[in-house]
């Protein structure tokens, strides 16, 4: 239930709670942050103590910087990168916050490509155009609108067929973990050289058995921004299938293991135009900590 004590947050209000939490990580300091009564904090979908995990081990945050925030449910988000000794690791933040600004909520997604079996070669952190500025007025959608494109993507991606339940605008662009995945002849997977739409009308995605634990909490309304979290199930048993144009696919996903995941969409006129997101491998079927909680606190 939304806090009695206030109306609405502002994005200004906001940042300055992303800000001071980010001083207070990179200063290993968590008595720094003002924290609510109750809070739940996660790190790479697990729970813990405040000041534990990056907390003591964090050395540096680059440049890169990808704010966004929930006027509406009093939520920020940020997309960045932190340096633990000598590996930089790509890492998507969401806060909560109470009416009187105290953070309730802590969700940290970090990529330390040096533990991962599924690395990404050359991530490259630059700033997106496409993710700026405000959506004109008379053509901002409403809240549950920008969330059901968003979750469309979702279900498209679900054992892919090539049936899409969602709209790709013509310059849509993905990058995940920092490397683009689309329109990339570079990256290593074959479909990467297609834009967005081209890989889905494919059927390249038929191995992502499940997309569960959809959890939309902070939508950006103003800049047409929805920041989503959930899981993909790999069961692992596909071998081989076709794809629409009855191209034989020989699966790349032979084990059963899930990816937790942090990703962003900007949506313009009702078709996603950029998408970013972050994942780690997790045990297969990995619960959340956020099922069923995520919201206001005291």
């Amino acid at each position: 239930m939304r806090n009695a004590l206030i109306a609405a947050w502002t994005r200004e209000r906001l940042y300055a709670v992303l800000d001071q939490y980010l001083a207070a990580l990179v200063a290993r300091d968590p008595a720094k942050v003002d924290w609510a009564p109750m809070v739940r904090a996660t790190e790479n979908n697990v729970e813990l103590a405040i000041g534990d995990g990056l907390w003591g081990t964090i050395t540096g945050r680059g440049d890169y910087d990808l704010r966004f925030a929930d006027c509406t449910t009093g939520q920020v988000g940020l997309f960045t990168t932190v340096l633990e000794t000598q590996h930089d690791s790509a890492m998507a933040l969401r806060i909560g916050v109470n009416g009187q600004d105290a953070i309730t909520e802590v969700e940290m997604l970090i990529v330390r490509q040096v533990d991962e079996a599924l690395v990404f070669p050359n991530p490259r952190f630059e700033p997106k155009p496409a993710f700026d500025g405000a959506i004109p007025i008379d053509k901002r959608m409403t809240r549950e609108r920008l969330r059901a494109i968003a979750d469309g993507y979702f279900s498209t991606l679900e054992q892919n067929d090539g049936q899409l339940f969602t709209r790709f605008h013509p310059d849509c662009e993905r990058v995940e973990n920092g490397v683009q995945t689309t329109n990339n002849p570079d990256f290593p997977l074959v479909n990467a050289h297609l834009g967005c739409e081209e890989q889905f009308r494919m059927g390249y995605y038929r191995y992502d058995d499940r997309l569960r634990g959809r959890r939309f909490p902070l939508i950006d309304e103003e800049r047409g921004l929805v920041f989503a979290h959930g899981f993909i199930d790999h069961c692992g048993r596909l071998a081989h299938y076709k794809l629409t144009d009855g191209t034989d696919i020989e699966s790349h996903i032979r084990r059963p293991h899930s990816f937790y995941m942090s990703e962003l969409f900007r949506i313009e006129e009702g078709a996603i135009r950029q998408i970013e997101a972050n994942f780690i491998t997790v045990p297969y079927h990995m619960p959340s900590p956020w099922d069923g909680i995520t919201g206001h606190r005291p």
